[in-house]
């Protein structure tokens, strides 16, 4: 039996941006602690304070808004944005002054 594939419009990717203060020993403590919570989710690193995950579609993207919640630093702001995997795909990257080219992702299928 084949599984149908999801389109684009049905793929979420979750973006978690950050600003947290790093001054106090206690305060890069809870942001390390913070960027390691992301990562050990299955996050990926964008930049320093932007991660992404994607996901089979909004309702599954519920559990994960409660575990930010949840491991949240006493300071800074933390803002999540959920886009479609299409939306994702019109994202233009530049460093340095060059155009980097996206890669295309590959939908995995679970058993």
């Amino acid at each position: 039996m084949e599984l149908p594939l999801l389109n684009r419009y049905e793929l979420m990717w979750m973006i978690v941006l950050f600003d947290l203060p790093v001054i106090e020993k206690k305060e890069r403590k809870e942001a390390t602690q913070f960027r390691n919570f992301l990562l050990d989710n299955g996050f990926g690193m964008i930049q320093y304070s932007i991660y992404t995950k994607m996901f089979s579609g909004k309702d599954a993207c519920e559990k994960y808004y409660k575990m930010i919640k949840a491991n949240l630093p006493s300071e800074g702001k933390v803002d999540i944005i959920t886009i479609t995997d299409r939306q994702y795909g019109n994202i233009i990257s530049y460093q340095a002054a060059e155009k980097v080219a996206k890669k295309e992702q590959e939908q995995l299928l679970l058993f």
